[in-house]
């Protein structure tokens, strides 16, 4: 078993210790997800039981590690169940910090192609519905339980029957702490409504979960702000999706997978390992969240997040930058596999 390498910290002005590279389960709790390079990471079967193989594999390796942080999603088919009932094979619930997040159903029926995957509503009664399912396969209380992709399109942040829910089940010890994922070009003023809600001098809100990456890093002032003001900070999609891997064999991107692997064999990192420790040299983020699908890349992801830029190297990244409005449009085209 590795050693562990992974850096330990507090979440925010939480209690909750996580580590500085964490795992998210999204591509393995389900057959269909959007990442390139799928076909390589899953080449067999993708059953339940071949799917909760590989998560039991990556959580083993994920400890040894050093990581303690583990992301899942009602979304995300059986990451919850997965994830359980390896804890529950562990006996150590108690080493692990885990989120996870509401609002979507997994609709795909355990297909790769399913017309949709997914189907959204961030109400009062989804939640309500969905802590009960959370709670049921996890137990109680939830280390951190978040809205899963808010927005400002959505209205969540202005429905008081829905947050003073949300306060109630924070209250009573069904969660430790509430947080909200942000996605989309106008994410950064998500955030900035999240950081302002308050009820009875309350603060709603104790971590947030963003994308950021060499490509689309635009929130990344409001991050700052978010962690100064106590808020735990943990990034997602820093592969972008797969964009920023050697998986990345898409036409249009050539020229910037060509130019990154230049600037990674420079400093003898890999792409994927640059492009985490793009991240983790910003002070402001507490977890980085990897999508590894198989052992070799998690180990490949702890390496760089023990990597920290010179001031030069994160300004030669910084120029890779997509604008918010093109990011997200790429990202959209992106196909479940």
């Amino acid at each position: 078993m590795a050693s562990a390498t992974v850096e330990l910290r507090q979440l925010g002005e939480t209690s909750l210790q996580v580590s500085l590279l964490g795992l998210g389960l999204a591509a393995v709790g389900r057959p269909g997800y959007i990442n390139l390079g799928r076909e390589d990471d899953l080449p067999g079967a993708r059953q339940p039981e071949d799917l909760y193989a590989r998560c039991a594999e990556l959580l083993e390796a994920a400890r040894g590690l050093g990581i303690r942080y583990v992301d899942v999603a009602r979304s995300y088919g059986r990451a919850e169940e997965f994830l359980a009932r390896w804890l529950d094979r562990r006996g150590d619930r108690g080493e692990i910090t885990v989120g996870s997040k509401w609002g979507y159903r997994y609709t795909a029926d355990w297909q790769v192609e399913a017309e949709v995957h997914e189907q959204k509503e961030l109400s009062r009664a989804r939640f309500a519905e969905q802590l009960d399912e959370s709670a049921a396969t996890l137990g109680e209380p939830i280390d951190l339980y978040q809205i899963h992709s808010a927005t400002m399109e959505s209205g969540a942040l202005e429905d008081d029957a829905l947050i003073e829910s949300m306060l109630q089940a924070r209250a009573a010890g069904r969660v430790r702490r509430l947080g909200l994922t942000v996605t989309g070009p106008r994410s950064a003023e998500t955030l900035n409504r999240a950081m302002d809600l308050e009820r009875n001098g309350e603060r709603v809100f104790d971590a947030v979960q963003a994308t950021c990456n060499v490509l689309e890093h635009s929130i990344l002032g409001q991050l700052r702000r978010a962690r100064g003001a106590g808020f735990g900070v943990i990034v997602k999609e820093v592969h972008a999706n797969g964009r920023l891997t050697p998986a990345n064999q898409r036409r249009e991107d050539r020229g910037v997978v060509k130019r990154l692997g230049n600037l990674a064999a420079e400093r003898e990192l890999s792409v994927d390992q640059l492009a985490i420790a793009f991240v983790a040299s910003h002070d402001c983020v507490d977890v980085i969240n990897s999508g590894a699908a198989t052992v070799e890349q998690l180990e490949s992801h702890a390496r760089g997040a023990a990597v920290r830029l010179d001031a030069d190297s994160i300004a030669a990244l910084s120029c890779f930058a997509e604008l918010p409005e093109v990011y997200w449009s790429k990202r959209s085209q992106l196909p479940w596999s």
